[in-house]
């Protein structure tokens, strides 16, 4: 029962020495694991379905749907120092991808250098192997695709209900912008109207009180009628 569940995870192994990715391949399908082996980063990326669609920008990808696998994959292990695309670059086109971030990563290596060891960390690796890879190394991967298939689902359903709340978030700030324009278009006038109002008054106010508006004189003479 185990031996089946185990078979599910997809193992994708990068690697350009042939003896390296045989002995990768074979501790992997020791663990019951399904195992893709490639030699090169860009032969990953493709298999991945992932192409760079402009050679003057190698940092642009595309996802090509057709060219997709249909087979999972759950996990990728790669060498360090490979030719062209060394397995940093590579850790970082998957982690850039939108579509494949969250495939765990692991990097391998024959030299210990500790900076290149933090660098790909930072970067999003989950492990850093010194070669040769034991059995005992590939057991280690076992949590970090676990860890990924019991994420998935409940991420993919997080990500669509946080791109339907900024669909709906932003009708709603647009809104308020045009009511408080609307709430100031309105209260010019009004304004306007106050302001007319009470020049208004105090015009009637001062003219009321000038000297021509005055009661009558009759110089002293009063009519009787």
């Amino acid at each position: 029962m185990g031996m089946a569940a185990e078979s599910q995870f997809h193992v994708l192994a990068v690697d350009d020495s042939l003896i390296d990715r045989k002995l990768i391949e074979k501790l992997l399908k020791i663990s019951s694991f399904q195992v893709t082996t490639v030699d090169s980063g860009t032969k990953a990326l493709e298999f991945l379905g992932l192409h760079e669609h402009d050679q003057s920008k190698p940092s642009t990808l595309t996802i090509s749907p057709n060219n997709h696998q249909e087979v999972e994959v759950n996990l990728i292990i790669t060498d360090y120092c490979m030719p062209g695309m060394t397995g940093y670059d590579l850790l970082k086109k998957i982690k850039e991808s939108s579509s494949l971030r969250n495939i765990p990563v692991v990097i391998m290596s024959s030299e210990n250098v500790p900076s290149r060891i933090s660098r790909c960390l930072e970067e999003g690796a989950e492990e850093f192997f010194l070669k040769p890879v034991r059995l005992a190394d590939v057991n280690r991967l076992r949590p970090h695709m676990m860890k990924t298939k019991l994420k998935d689902p409940i991420q993919e359903k997080l990500e669509k209900h946080e791109d339907k709340d900024d669909e709906t978030e932003k009708p709603e700030f647009q809104s308020q912008e045009q009511q408080e324009q609307q709430q100031q278009q309105q209260q010019q006038p009004q304004q306007q109207q106050q302001q007319l109002s009470s020049s208004n008054k105090r015009k009637t106010l001062e003219e009321g009180l000038s000297p021509d508006r005055t009661r009558p004189r009759y110089n002293g003479i009063a009519t009787v009628v």
